[in-house]
């Protein structure tokens, strides 16, 4: 049986796939309304667009279903601590550093230095993964 470690982190590549494909079309609809005679423009837009398609991906299942495609794909799911359901505060803090994808390595590392079994800001946000009973 794989550690919540490794759930996890296939969850988040998982979940890097459909924020991928979702960041692909809508960029390339913006693209077309904001500028129809440019080919490659597409990757001008990825910019605006990756920040706020995370936010709302991951904040919104996370707190409406309690886990996003992936970790649904690895029976996992996101807990407060205290048992209960999220918070959309919750959901907010624990999703900021997976706005550009790199900042969550970091997240990760902060959460090891200071001696965290898991990410710093699942620590700041009072949330936990737990392993879904299937």
């Amino acid at each position: 049986m794989a550690s919540i470690f490794v759930k996890r982190t296939i969850a988040y590549l998982a979940d890097f796939f459909v924020v991928s494909a979702f960041m692909w079309i809508l960029s390339f609809i913006l693209s077309i309304i904001a500028n129809p005679y440019s080919i490659y423009v597409v990757y001008h837009y990825f910019v605006f667009v990756i920040p706020i398609l995370c936010m709302v991906y991951f904040v919104l299942l996370e707190k409406n279903k309690g886990s996003t495609v992936g970790k649904a794909l690895m029976y996992i799911q996101v807990k407060s601590k205290n048992g209960y359901d999220i918070s959309y505060k919750q959901a907010i803090l624990r999703n900021i550093s997976k706005i550009y994808w790199f900042p969550i390595l970091f997240d990760w590392a902060i959460g090891k230095i200071v001696k965290r079994d898991d990410r710093i800001l699942d620590t700041l946000s009072n949330t936990t993964i737990v392993e879904e009973i299937v």
